[in-house]
């Protein structure tokens, strides 16, 4: 049991006492003793050896000991118990967008309603119409939230597949007999979302990898097992799939393997086109084997410059540019949009500035949710002024490094920003993003989103779709008048890195490029750890071809002052 598994046991506890109408304040003990654990520097079995689990502020005696249990044994009795009281299928239930405890708990206690497909059929039979809290828009919402649950069943975020995969492949390394692994797939080129983990390893004795790989740390089930692939099911249902290749054909087989599909029918038609064939193991000139000691050397075969796994779309990537330099995470100098203990955050500003700096960033942009998102504990004009003090005393601390002044400002109904001119003024930067109202229409959306990049205040747009991956689509909104918006008015717009937006996405990211809207990598970070969410989004601004000239935030702090100040 590692900790991310944990805490999505204390969360679905959480989630399991607010559908019994359990006390709020044992409810948020639960989500608190989550949220601690996610911002843990420490090894979490080492606390508990230590006995020191307790002095994690948000974790007490009694969470203590259930978080003891779990990690010793794999199992907490509480929950157990628990867990029998709810059926299954209505904790199913909260996976639907704007579907909570609350009316999870109505359904099911007035109406009998115990699976997804209850639900649909009672939405359908207009049932939850007469329900208090429902109507008909929720009837409407929920038949549309099963529909994208169901849609996207059995796939994974990036975030989730991506810790698995790369547990695996160290263990795999592990092994005397293998000689190379990697990760491929729709994972080694960085979707947002995948179905499965593929990985390939070479080695002389693929039967003694394979019977290594099934015994690896989270395996539930084995699917399949043969001599040259295996398939298994970790214990969150995700399954990974172990091709192994003797080592002479592991370049031609990470290739195949990585995909795309469409990359690899123009690969084989290029080497028609030369006389050449090429398959998963090998390319071969008549009856003679081309060998290749790595990728680089196959696209060298075929006449050319080496593809990144990013790339590998069949979007223009053979026609790119030799001299293209995409960006990477040595190219960020600092980030905006990060949160702190002042609104959602939790973290102290201090502790975020410190984790940014020991990644090696110059400056960090501090932006805390504005009074409009109450839910977050936002902040009004003079919260945000005594922030600013604040920031100003830490910043006499450091030398090469500076908390930037900024805010994530709601942008209203109606255009206009949450807070004042004459506070937003004395801001570094503002970020302004659509936090309600998600039910208006394109037209009136893209009117509001332009009309708050126009304002003389505004600075970057963020999350411009406002989707959640797996969770919920994005509003309604032009992103092409958008983004020209942006460009008139020469602002910059948000790829927020958070695993579960990624937004933009990288094919209107490349849309702005082709514009010359300047874009800002940010990782919406509401911890330490969060910080490091710049990784997803280095990685969709290579799947979107940008370079550094393309990002602000590739820009040294004096020089990143003046296009704010510009």
């Amino acid at each position: 049991m590692n900790t991310p598994q944990i805490v999505e046991i204390l969360e679905t506890i959480a989630r399991i006492l607010e559908i019994q109408d359990e006390n709020p304040f044992k409810v948020r003990a639960y989500r608190n003793g989550a949220r601690a654990l996610e911002s843990l520097t420490t090894d979490l079995r080492t606390l508990v050896e230590q006995k020191k689990l307790g002095e994690i502020p948000g974790i007490g005696k009694a969470l203590e000991e259930k978080i003891t249990q779990l990690l010793t044994t794999g199992t907490m009795d509480f929950y157990e118990e628990l867990r029998k009281e709810v059926p299954a299928g209505v904790l199913e239930m909260l996976a639907i967008p704007s579907f909570g405890p609350k009316k999870a708990r109505v359904v099911w206690k007035e109406l009998g309603v115990t699976t997804l497909d209850d639900l649909r059929q009672a939405a359908l039979e207009h049932k939850l119409a007469s329900l208090k809290g429902f109507g008909e828009k929720t009837e409407k919402k929920i038949l549309e939230g099963i529909a994208f649950l169901q849609k996207h069943a059995g796939q994974y975020l990036l975030s989730d597949a991506l810790p698995v995969a790369r547990r695996l492949v160290r263990q795999l390394q592990a092994h005397p007999t293998v000689q190379r692994v990697s990760i491929a797939g729709s994972l080694r080129r960085w979707k947002e979302v995948v179905k499965d983990i593929d990985l390939l390893a070479s080695s002389d004795d693929p039967p003694a990898v394979m019977n290594h790989f099934i015994q690896a740390e989270g395996v539930a089930e084995v699917l399949g097992k043969g001599e040259t692939k295996t398939s298994v099911r970790m214990a969150s249902g995700m399954q990974v799939d172990l091709r192994v290749v003797s080592d002479a054909q592991f370049p031609y087989a990470l290739a195949y393997f990585t995909g795309s599909k469409e990359h690899n029918v123009v690969l084989r038609q290029l080497a028609q086109k030369k006389g050449l064939k090429i398959n998963e193991y090998e390319i071969t000139d008549g009856s003679k084997t081309i060998e290749c000691k790595d990728e680089a050397a196959i696209y060298q075969v075929l006449g050319l410059p080496y593809v990144p796994p990013e790339l590998r779309e069949n979007t223009g990537e053979l026609d790119r540019p030799p001299a293209t330099q995409l960006i990477d995470f040595k190219s960020l100098k600092g980030v905006f949009h990060t949160h702190s203990t002042w609104s959602d955050g939790t973290a102290e500003i201090e502790a975020m500035a410190e984790k940014a700096r020991s990644m090696g960033l110059s400056y960090m942009g501090l932006s805390d949710h504005s009074k409009a998102a109450a839910y977050a504990n936002g902040l009004d004009e003079a919260r945000l002024t005594k922030q600013m003090t604040e920031i100003d005393r830490l910043n006499q601390r450091w030398k090469g490094f500076r908390i930037l002044k900024g805010l994530e400002c709601d942008i209203l109904p109606d255009g206009t920003l949450d807070l004042t001119p004459e506070i937003l003024s004395r801001l570094d930067f503002v970020i302004g993003s659509v936090h309600s109202r998600f039910d208006m229409s394109e037209r009136d959306m893209t009117d509001r989103v332009c009309k708050a990049i126009a304002n003389e205040h505004f600075d970057i747009l963020g999350h411009p779709t406002g989707r959640l991956l797996l969770s919920r689509e994005g509003y309604r909104i032009d992103l092409g008048r958008v983004l020209e918006t942006a460009k008139k008015h020469e602002k910059i717009v948000e790829l927020n890195a958070y695993p579960n937006r990624l937004d933009l996405d990288w094919i209107h990211c490349r849309r702005a490029k082709e514009l010359g809207v300047m874009l800002a990598i940010n990782p919406d970070a509401h911890s330490t750890d969060d910080l490091e969410n710049i990784e997803y989004g280095i990685a969709t601004a290579r799947r979107a071809w940008l370079e550094e000239k393309d990002v602000i935030n590739t820009r040294g702090l004096d020089e990143v002052l003046e296009i704010l100040n510009a």
